[in-house]
């Protein structure tokens, strides 16, 4: 692969990750709760749903889904309703206060799982893959070429996250979001609520 072409797929990775959206939510919500590492752990595991979606893109996602588009509808569907879900669960924790220093509100396992399914249920990174990185993507690559594209979303988004997990663990700034973890969590349970709402609303509309 070209060096030029690399640095469109890269920087293109980069914008999708920095977006903000369900995964910052994520990754901000394990961090609050857990500390560094759970946070870590859900940016690691959220870069391996990334990079599922990255292999079949690169396996001829876009294809499947222009051939079967009640399963992109299906799977648009469950990421909504798991958004709602993890929304409602943010607001119900908001009720319970500020977590102080010491508590440990969520778990490394937790944190995997939830962000393996907020990544495979996140309607806007299968867009994301089949409109922009299946652009990368041609009949006569190499299989090396086909893994850079998967390595580096995968490293891209992975790096991303764990550089907003240490950021936010640090020993400055968690404190200072533990006080306000019950406003935090109250805007991070309307913002996936909205971001629900307006994925129903896209497959309806």
């Amino acid at each position: 692969m070209p060096l030029t072409l690399w640095l469109s797929l890269a920087a293109i990775c980069a914008m999708g990750a920095m977006s903000p959206g369900p995964s910052l939510a994520l990754v901000l919500r394990h961090t609050l709760g857990g500390g560094r590492v759970p946070g870590i752990t859900a940016a690691i595991f959220h870069a391996f749903g990334v990079g599922f979606y990255a292999l079949l893109t690169v396996l001829g996602l876009g294809a499947v889904m222009v051939r079967f588009p009640e399963l992109f509808q299906l799977i648009t569907w469950f990421g909504a309703a798991y958004l709602a879900w993890l929304g409602i669960k943010a607001l119900r924790a908001g009720r319970g206060g500020a977590l102080t220093p010491g508590a440990v509100a969520t778990t490394p396992r937790q944190a995997a799982k939830e962000a393996v399914l907020v990544a495979l249920g996140n309607p806007k990174l299968i867009i994301f893959f089949v409109a922009l990185l299946s652009q990368f993507v041609t009949p006569e690559m190499s299989l090396l070429a086909k893994a850079i594209i998967v390595a580096t979303a995968i490293i891209i988004d992975g790096g991303w996250y764990v550089l907003v997990a240490v950021g936010l663990s640090h020993s400055r700034v968690l404190p200072w979001l533990q006080r306000h973890a019950h406003w935090i969590n109250r805007m991070t349970g309307v913002l996936l609520i909205a971001l629900a709402l307006r994925v129903a609303a896209g497959t309806i509309l």
